[in-house]
């Protein structure tokens, strides 16, 4: 198996396809959008298997385990056993009911909508997200 002793964080991530390219994964890093124990990490930080981080990607938020060290990108289904996902469910949830909420459109003209529309409008809205809970 490819693994290595010593292995930068940045380097890290895009192996395990976190980040599209090695270039994004050391701007999140510089950036503070990668945390380990709470604390920001530089892009040279040196991964140790064991070691838990959270991960920020845009609106989507990652904790990830290290169960192996992987320097080159491999296939997705590969890379899966070099890493432990610990995200806890209510965030996952959240981030993909994000993408599954009713979009609303009015018909062009209507003008802004009554009193009686706005509530109708909020009355669904909080009954599409009472549902999944």
């Amino acid at each position: 198996m490819p693994e290595k002793e010593k292995l930068r964080i940045d380097k890290y991530l895009w192996a395990i396809r976190i980040f599209k390219t090695r270039t994004l994964a050391t701007e999140a890093c510089k950036a503070g959008r990668i945390k380990l124990n709470g604390q920001n990490i530089k892009p040279s930080h040196e991964v140790k298997i064991g070691e838990i981080y959270q991960v920020s990607k845009g609106i989507e938020r990652k904790v990830i385990k290290i169960t192996g060290l992987l320097e080159n990108r491999m296939d997705a289904k590969t890379v899966v056993s070099f890493y432990i996902d610990e995200t806890p469910i209510e965030q996952t949830q959240g981030y993909k009911s994000m993408f599954q909420a009713p979009v609303l459109k009015r018909d062009r003209g209507a003008g802004r909508p009554t009193k009686r529309d706005r509530r109708e409008i909020d009355d669904m809205k909080d009954n599409f997200f009472d549902k999944e809970k």
